[in-house]
Formats: C-alpha cells, structure tokens, sequence
C-alpha cells in the first residue's frame, strides 16, 4: 500500500481500471497536477485516453474531510442537468490499494484562471466570463434535488447553524495556535446567525473562479470542478463566499482577490451589481443579513486554511506551500471584523 502523496503505482491502476471501467486500455502513466490544497489530483494518460484521478490524501483525516465519494455522488447525479461537469467513471471505496479512496473521471481540454482579475482576457471576454459563473450558480441552485435523488445529501434546513457548529469544531481540531481575531469572529457569529428562513439547495461549498474550467476559446464554463464541499445548504453562502473574493487581497493563499481593483475598467461587476445579476435569475427582490453572510464566508475559508496548515504540520498536505497558508487565518478573520465593523455598525 502506498503512503506516497505524489506517486501512484501506475501498472496497479492500469490492470484495475481495464477491470473497473469500459473501454479503459493501459498502460498508463500518472502526473500530480501542481495547484489545490485538498484532495490530490491527477492526470492520467492511458492508451485509451486522459483522464483525472482524484484520491483523499493518506493518513488521518478530519471528520467529513476529502470526501471524494461525495463529490463522486454529486457530478453523477448532476450529469443531466443545466450545471456543467466533467463525467465520472468509477469510485473506488477499498483503501488498501492506493492507500485511500479515489474516483476516475473525465480530462476536460480548457482554461482554469487564478487571478480574479483574469488578465489574459480582453474587457468584454471578462464581462462575459463574470455573468457566466453567476448562470451557473444559479442553475445549481435551481436544481431539482429530489429528481436527481440527492434529497438525504444532507440535513435540509437550519444551514448556518450546523455549518458555524461544524467548522468551529474543524477549526478547533487543527488549531495550532491561539489567534484573537477569530475568537472574536466565532463569537460574532454565534451570537448572529439568522433564524432559518427555509432555503434549501445543492450547494457547491467553494464556489470561486479557480474551481471552473472554461472552453478553450469561449467565455462559458464547461466543468465546475471540486464537489468536495457540496451539500445541502443554504444557497446564500455560496453567492457571499464568491462575492468575498471581490473584498480579498490579491493574494491570500491560492485564492486571488480583487481589493482595491477599478472593477469599472477591468469590466467586472461589482457586489452590488453581482449580487442583483443573480437575484434577477433566481426571482428574488433582494438578501437579508448579507454581512453575515459575508463574515461567516470569511470564518470558514479560514477554518479550511487551518486544516490545509494542521496536514501541513503533520505531513499530509496535498501542496508543497500548504505550511505557508497559516499565516492567512488571522488576515482574513480581520477582514470578517472589518466588514462587521463598517456594515453592521457592530
């Protein structure tokens, strides 16, 4: 069995997709795609085609964490529906032959963009790119979920509730040590979590630029990618957690923010704008308790970047640079506290 983050047996696989998935022919060979924190991913070359192989990450794991049968389960069900994705092929739930779960899935030929900003595009190719992932959260919100039978794909109602309880426990899991802000910031937020007003969709978890893949040359997303954290969930949390990366700095971590950027000129909407794009689509007159929305993205992104540090420290971090990525934990609880500060006059 294989502790090995960045290696697979390649002959192993080979003789066990020719097995597991029609028209899979080896031999193979196995290259680990360098970007993500998470679940380590990558490109499989075989005689039959590419493909993408995503595993959990060896070792102990947290609670709920690296769920690779989830995010199989999700892009299955999803196949037929207005949300592009990449297809999925086989699951493999026996730990004991690559040392943790795994799936094999489609290689889409596209572009992945890290920079908000997304420089290598032209003004009205941003605009479009831009109004094009605020379609595709809408039309994963508008998803039918008992039609695609992902009903008991989690716990329906009382969404911000569960989830603050459930990341201050990850955070408190891999806290290394002490840090203000966010003592401040899980207090805020469990004494303001809004009274559940009945929503209920799929929900992707990290809905941001870098989890989408677009066409080669066109502004429209052909696979959004890393299902790990889906759910059902509240659909605000994901409109707020992609609205936040328009309040970020340029560089926190792998995530890249738009702070101080002129929107205007890059042709990127703002939040209001955004936020309306998406409330017109989806028939609703406007959001209640946005700052809470927004703090509460802030807390959990920081919680996750905890985790990514704690495997760090213990060595099972998918990147090399994951022991970096602690220090954004106190920089982005702050800018939860700001925008509490400036906006909800608290």
């Amino acid at each position: 069995m294989s502790e090995q983050i960045d290696t697979l047996d390649e002959q192993l696989l080979a003789e066990y997709f020719e097995k597991q998935v029609e028209g899979f022919k080896g031999p193979l060979t196995a290259s680990k795609f360098a970007d993500g924190q998470s679940n380590p991913t990558f490109k499989i070359d075989a005689a039959s085609g590419t493909y993408v192989l995503r595993r959990q990450p060896p070792g102990k794991l947290l609670k709920s964490a690296h769920a690779v049968d989830r995010e199989f389960r999700v892009i299955n069900a999803l196949r037929n529906s207005d949300v592009p994705l990449a297809k999925a092929y086989h699951l493999c739930e026996d730990t004991s032959l690559i040392g943790s779960m795994f799936y094999l899935m489609e290689y889409c030929e596209g572009r992945i963009f890290w920079d908000a900003a997304i420089p290598e595009v032209d003004t009205a190719h941003r605009t479009a790119m831009y109004d094009e992932m605020n379609r595709v959260l809408a039309a994963l919100h508008s998803v039918d979920i008992e039609a695609v039978g992902l009903s008991d794909f989690g716990k329906p109602g009382s969404y911000f509730e569960r989830q603050y309880n459930r990341w201050t426990e990850q955070y408190r899991a891999s806290e290394l040590k002490p840090i203000d802000a966010m003592e401040k910031l899980i207090d805020w937020l469990g004494n303001n979590i809004p009274a559940d007003d009945g929503r209920v969709a799929l929900t992707h978890g990290d809905f941001r630029l870098d989890n989408m893949m677009f066409h080669p040359t066109e502004p429209r997303v052909i696979a959004l990618l890393d299902w790990e954290l889906s759910t059902l969930g509240h659909p605000f949390a994901d409109l707020a957690y992609q609205c936040m990366q328009l309040r970020m700095p340029a560089n926190v971590g792998s995530m890249s923010g738009l702070m101080g950027a002129d929107l205007k000129a890059l042709g990127i909407p703002n939040e209001q704008e955004y936020v309306a794009r998406y409330c017109e689509r989806m028939g609703l007159d406007g959001i209640d308790n946005w700052v809470f929305y927004l703090a509460f993205s802030f807390f959990r992104l920081a919680a996750i970047v905890q985790g990514v540090a704690k495997r760090a420290a213990d060595g099972n971090a998918s990147n090399r640079n994951a022991a970096k990525v602690g220090a954004f934990v106190e920089p982005m609880a702050n800018l939860a506290l700001g925008i509490i500060k400036n906006e909800s006059g608290r």
